[in-house]
């Protein structure tokens, strides 16, 4: 389970998915080579969303090790699984994401939105285009994506601050 829990947090801060959009996916919805998932998100509407080699690792050790153990009858195509082998319910995943995220010596519990807030978060301090992010989380408006935008507009601010002299 264990396994299975570092996955689920590495995917969702690494793609920003919601937890039932991860809860929703499929074993035929992950390109291991092109390291993308295809999620259907709200309105079933399909879209394209990529991850990065620390989430990758994660869900081939859980796909490889962990996933086998616990598919039975019951577990169909489903990506991730309970402890009864079942589809995942999005209740359980909020549950492992908030005891993931609390077991981390000196951090603090984070919810999923929180992870998906911290993904967008990440993307635009780190210069992605605020339509890009907007696509990747499946916003259909723009003023939904810019909520994440006073976030690095205060980081800025704050480092402008401290380092220019004129500040």
């Amino acid at each position: 389970m264990a396994v299975r829990d570092l996955a689920i947090a590495e995917l969702l801060y690494a793609t920003g998915i919601r937890v039932s959009e991860l809860c929703g996916l499929d074993l035929d919805s992950v390109d291991h080579g092109r390291r993308v998932l295809a999620v259907i998100g709200k309105g079933d509407k399909e879209r394209t969303v990529p991850y990065g080699a620390p989430a990758d690792a994660a869900l081939r050790r859980w796909l490889d090790d962990a996933r086998p153990q616990l598919a039975g009858e019951r577990s169909g195509a489903a990506l991730f699984l309970g402890a009864r082998g079942g589809r995942l319910d999005p209740r359980q995943a909020r549950t492992v994401v908030h005891e993931v995220t609390g077991s981390v010596p000196g951090g603090r519990e984070v919810a999923p939105h929180g992870l998906r807030h911290t993904a967008a978060t990440h993307l635009l301090d780190g210069g992605a285009d605020l339509r890009v992010v907007q696509e990747l989380l499946g916003h259909s408006s723009l003023a939904t994506t810019q909520l994440y935008t006073h976030v690095s507009v205060a980081r800025l601010r704050a480092a402008h601050e401290q380092a220019h002299p004129r500040a």
